[in-house]
């Protein structure tokens, strides 16, 4: 650990941006292995909480998740320790979602928050989100004649 908390911040989102990167390969590899051709993640957030919808796993019709568990990488912010986890196929493509998202849209979740989805593509190894934030807009005019 440094002291300056921005040179800190910046390492920790490069450690987290390669553990996703390595976390892609090994949930596709599983994914493809699975013989699952698609998968569709939706989320919602609003009010300081999100959350990830349960994945649909496709190949033509929908199908289940096979039971693997895989070991996926992460980082902490403030260590420089890469530590690991364990996690079921289904929750490791939730991971990768969450994520991409937090990379993307960090505080998706906050006031009014945000929804979409995540469309994993296995045969051309792609993860598309379409996200859509929540905002309110106030208009005020004050006028003295």
């Amino acid at each position: 650990m440094s002291t300056n908390v921005s040179d800190d911040w910046a390492s920790f989102e490069r450690a987290t941006a390669e553990a996703t990167r390595l976390n892609k390969i090994i949930v596709f590899d599983a994914l493809s292995t699975a013989g699952i051709t698609h998968v569709r993640v939706e989320f919602d957030g609003e009010g300081d909480q999100g959350q990830m919808r349960a994945a649909a796993a496709m190949n033509g019709d929908g199908v289940e998740f096979p039971p693997v568990t895989l070991t996926l990488r992460g980082s902490q912010y403030g260590s420089v320790e890469r530590g690991t986890c364990q996690l079921s196929l289904e929750f490791a493509v939730e991971h990768i979602c969450y994520g991409y998202l937090e990379e993307r849209h960090g505080g998706w979740e906050i006031n009014e928050g945000s929804f979409g989805e995540f469309n994993v593509d296995v045969v051309a190894r792609t993860i598309t989100l379409d996200f859509y934030g929540r905002i309110i807009e106030t208009e005020h005019s004050s006028h003295t004649f």
